[in-house]
């Protein structure tokens, strides 16, 4: 399943993508994107991930048979070091290894194109099946520090480590 599994740019022309996510309560929940958000918010937030050129953030789409679905993020690029994060879009996928394979990709970015060796992680606790990536992935728990809502519930955040 994953060798059609590529990292690319970001194009305006998956707005009509992003608007399906968008319409996805469950997806919009698990990943902390506003409910019901207006179309012309939305393309304009699209819009500016498209054309954001920052040197500390990077942000690519996950294409599976050539269809998007999803994103990664390197963001903090400082020096060695970024913290890592993915969404997959497409929640009909969700559960097939395709987020792990998705962060592999751009853990081999990130050291390629940055050289970056230390990538930060952060999830929530009752998170499992991201906490499982990551721990797949090699990452360590370093910390517990903070609190976030998760899926409307006040949720312990986790720091991960991978060096």
């Amino acid at each position: 399943m994953t060798p059609e599994l590529k990292l690319r740019p970001l194009a305006l022309a998956d707005y009509d993508t992003i608007l399906r996510w968008s319409r996805d309560d469950i997806f919009c929940s698990y990943n902390g994107w506003a409910l019901h958000r207006d179309p012309e918010e939305l393309y304009q937030w699209w819009k500016h991930c498209v054309e954001r050129n920052k040197n500390n953030f990077v942000r690519l789409g996950v294409t599976w048979q050539d269809q998007l679905i999803g994103y990664a993020d390197l963001a903090e690029i400082a020096g060695n070091a970024a913290e890592l994060g993915i969404a997959i879009g497409e929640r009909r996928l969700w559960g097939k290894g395709l987020g792990y394979h998705a962060c592999r990709k751009m853990i081999d970015y990130g050291s390629e194109n940055f050289g970056i060796t230390t990538f930060y992680a952060e999830s929530h606790e009752s998170n499992t099946r991201s906490r499982k990536m990551l721990e797949r992935l090699g990452f360590k728990e370093i910390s517990r520090i903070g609190t976030d809502s998760y899926l409307g519930v006040d949720t312990q955040l986790i720091q991960y480590q991978l060096k």
